[in-house]
């Protein structure tokens, strides 16, 4: 079951380089799709572009983190742990941070990578799983 979970982070931080260059324009994961365009909290400080690196940057730590904690709990390492619940945290934040405050359209925002790192969370900190 650790092997499954493994690439299940794997795969969960490839979701994180998708969305990455979605965010540093360079392809459209969707026609028409902004994010991270017209964040609450950095649009307006920062700018939409300078927003755009930003978010890039981040998704990319937060991808390392989960690849990190895939391998880590492939090759058995006690630390994959705190590495997958850094990176579900990081990324939980990300996606808030960067979000338009607007409820339309919550997949193409990372409202479905929140649900997943909050199963994350619940999975490996409460349920405790794998053993």
């Amino acid at each position: 079951m650790g092997i499954i979970l493994g690439i299940f982070f794997i795969l969960h931080g490839l979701v994180h380089l998708l969305y990455a260059g979605q965010s540093g324009r360079f392809f459209e994961l969707r026609p028409g799709m902004v994010w991270p365009d017209g964040s609450w909290l950095f649009s307006r400080l920062l700018g939409d572009e300078t927003t755009r690196l930003l978010a890039t940057i981040a998704l990319a730590l937060a991808a390392l983190g989960f690849f990190a904690g895939g391998l880590g709990l492939f090759f058995q390492q006690n630390w994959w742990r705190p590495a997958v619940v850094g990176a579900a945290v990081f990324s939980a934040s990300i996606f808030l941070l960067f979000w338009d405050g607007r409820l339309q359209a919550l997949d193409e925002k990372g409202g479905v990578g929140l649900l997943i790192n909050l199963v994350i969370l619940v999975v490996v900190l409460l349920l405790k799983w794998p053993v």
